[in-house]
């Protein structure tokens, strides 16, 4: 697993950047900011992401370590791939991402090119519980995301009406996902997880309603 490359940039092409090291030129995908700022000539080092596939190889990366744990994050998002995750962290910082999903605010997503509202929803539901949630101007220390019961469950019937099933059919996943792990309080991303498992593929609208 490459980690992190340090080399001398060799020419910059949109966004993949051409880095030397030791004679062996890697190309490395980054977000927009890192490719605009990037100057021929010069020492870079960026944190990367090794992803094989069968066809090639590819390797994403970033000016810190937060941006890469970001990538990661918004990769183990259902739907979300690297050109995805990528371009929301070519439009939306760290921090952007942090708060929008603290906060719920799914429309910081829908306004990333190929990013749509299904998804937007998504990322907000599935990283919901990943990120503790910044204190306001003139508050007290942070504390931590966290929804009543109910709000998990509106929020989760709501997602899967996004993503497709009729509201009853939503409703009734839901419940059969809380039934089924009753041992305590369950976070939104997990709980959608499980509605998702429970009512499975659909491919027509009859399964649905």
């Amino acid at each position: 697993m490459i980690a992190s490359i340090r080399g001398t940039l060799l020419r910059r092409t949109g966004n993949d950047l051409i880095i030397d090291v030791s004679g062996i030129g890697y190309r490395v995908t980054v977000p927009d900011r890192l490719a605009l700022a990037a100057r021929d000539g010069e020492d870079v080092v960026v944190h990367t992401a090794y992803i094989p596939r069968e066809d090639q190889v590819s390797l994403y990366g970033f000016d810190t370590p937060e941006e890469l744990d970001m990538f990661d994050l918004l990769r183990s998002v259902t739907g979300v791939g690297p050109k995805s995750a990528m371009a929301v962290l070519s439009q939306l910082s760290a921090d952007e991402i942090h708060d929008a999903i603290a906060h719920e605010n799914d429309a910081a997503f829908r306004s990333v090119s190929g990013i749509g509202p299904k998804t937007a929803k998504l990322i907000v539901l599935s990283l919901q519980g990943s990120f503790e949630r910044k204190p306001s101007r003139g508050s007290g220390a942070s504390s931590p995301v966290s929804t009543s019961h109910d709000i998990v469950r509106h929020s989760v019937v709501q997602a899967l009406v996004g993503l497709g099933w009729s509201d009853r059919v939503a409703r009734d996943g839901v419940q059969r996902a809380l039934e089924a792990d009753s041992d305590g309080p369950v976070e939104a991303n997990t709980l959608l997880r499980q509605a998702l498992t429970i009512l499975g593929p659909h491919t027509n609208r009859e399964a649905r309603s």
